[in-house]
């Protein structure tokens, strides 16, 4: 076998194997809309870092077991939606004991957009994501 042919099949295989990793890594998750700006229907400022956040940036607060006390913070996360995903940055806790369900991905309109989410689905649509 040449040289160039392994290192192909070296190269894809590893591919392969991240995507299918990268594929069961995957958590569902119910993705919900919130402001992050000050006087939004987020309420205080965000966990991580005390401050509000644009509505406009890609940002998201996790539910407390997957916030993990703050282990995710400032950390990306890739949401998937039907055949398009996004990059966010995890900036808030979604307090799973004032309220928020343990599955929710609490997104700003700008992750909402970047998905191209049909407006009549915005407030609360199914979704899978990921550390990225």
């Amino acid at each position: 076998m040449k040289q160039s042919t392994v290192i192909f099949v070296v190269l894809f295989s590893t591919l392969f194997v991240s995507s299918i990793h990268a594929h069961l890594n995957s958590l569902k998750a119910t993705m919900t809309i919130n402001s992050f700006e000050k006087g939004g229907d987020g309420g205080g400022p965000s966990e991580c870092d005390g401050q509000y956040h644009s509505d406009n940036t890609l940002i998201v607060a996790l539910s407390t077991r997957w916030y993990n006390h703050g282990q995710r913070c400032h950390k990306f996360i890739k949401i998937n939606y039907k055949d398009r995903s996004v990059k966010a940055k995890v900036v808030d806790e979604c307090d799973s004991t004032r309220g928020c369900k343990n599955n929710i991905v609490d997104a700003s309109k700008a992750v909402w957009k970047a998905l191209r989410v049909p407006k009549s689905e915005w407030g609360l649509t199914s979704v899978t994501w990921s550390d990225a």
